[in-house]
């Protein structure tokens, strides 16, 4: 079942109009979370709101947002306030501009969202928004309103429908040159480029999301599981350092060994790696609870060995040959 739709409105591109609906592209609800609860009674911790000062819990009614300017001095905002500069929704992502994808830097994306027709109506004029987005082979660039805020909204084709992703803006964005600036410039030779070159050969492959597996999830599915069937949990020991190792050379040589793999000569071009295969799929953690059994699986099949299979065949031949 899909989820509920975000927001929905109409999609514009000049005079071409399309009803549509914003659906969430992503979603965390199947992690594992927990709940604080009371060692000693197993009660779900409670929260209230109590004033700072005097301890005294505080009705919904009597508490407001508050801009704080100084130490324990606040300007006071109320909800109609907030309600009459509030961005009236005009229901429509109005498509403003296209902008080749690359010039998008990738720390102004936040969230994905989907873009589908909302209806029966209205798909004629959402194909032909679509596919002018697909052949200009550019993004769309819009603003919708949401909880009041205005967005930028960079849309794409994916599939029959749109991809929408949520911009920053330009104040949100942190420059990087406060933090990079005290990078030292360091001098590579080109042997340890080369050495480093062919490790990356080694690790390269397509980039398949299903291949990663959330270990922490896992081993978070395994403790409950095992804390369900009652098997007692033990601490396990601490990593061993490995040390740090002092020279950079050794270092490449040592990680390129790691992989099965001889230095190359000086200078010389790495081979292309032969691109891994995909590993299974791991199941989501909601399927990983269910099955509580505490049983061990059951036997697999003896398989039979080839050699007294092949050995058992013969003598049935030579006797076959004896009775003729």
């Amino acid at each position: 079942m899909a989820p509920r739709a975000n927001w929905k409105g109409f999609l514009r591109l000049s005079l071409v109009t399309c009803p549509v609906a914003l659906y969430p592209a992503t979603s965390e609800s199947e992690k594992v979370s927990f709940n604080q609860i009371n060692r000693k009674t197993g009660h779900r911790i409670k929260y209230s709101r109590v004033d700072a000062e005097t301890g005294e819990e505080v009705a919904n009614e009597d508490i407001v947002k508050g801009y704080k300017v100084d130490t324990d001095t606040y300007i006071e905002v109320t909800k109609d306030e907030l309600e009459d500069i509030a961005l009236e929704s005009t229901h429509t992502i109005e498509i403003d501009e296209f902008v080749p994808r690359t010039d998008i830097d990738s720390r102004y994306l936040i969230r994905p969202y989907y873009l589908v027709p909302d209806g029966k109506v209205g798909h004629d004029a959402f194909a032909v928004i679509r596919e002018t987005i697909r052949s200009m082979d550019k993004v769309a660039i819009g603003r919708v309103v949401l909880t009041n805020r205005e967005h930028i909204i960079a849309m794409e084709p994916l599939g029959k429908g749109l991809m929408g992703t949520l911009l920053r803006y330009p104040y949100e964005v942190r420059s990087e040159d406060e933090y990079f600036d005290d990078i030292q410039d360091v001098k590579i030779t080109s042997d340890m480029l080369d050495l480093a070159k062919h490790i990356v050969e080694k690790k390269s492959a397509d980039f398949q999301p299903e291949n990663f597996e959330d270990h922490y999830e896992a081993a978070l599915v395994e403790l409950i599981n095992k804390k369900r069937n009652g098997v007692t949990i033990t601490a396990k020991a601490a990593p061993k350092s490995s040390g740090n190792v002092i020279n950079l050379m050794d270092a490449l040589k040592r990680s390129l060994a790691s992989e099965g793999d001889k230095a190359p000569a000086a200078s010389a071009p790495a081979a292309k790696a032969k691109p891994k295969k995909a590993k299974k799929r791991v199941e989501g953690q909601r399927e990983m609870l269910l099955p509580i059994s505490g049983k061990k699986a059951k036997d697999e099949p003896k398989k039979v060995e080839e050699p007294k299979k092949a050995e058992k065949a013969a003598r049935t031949t030579a006797r076959s040959r004896k009775a003729s």
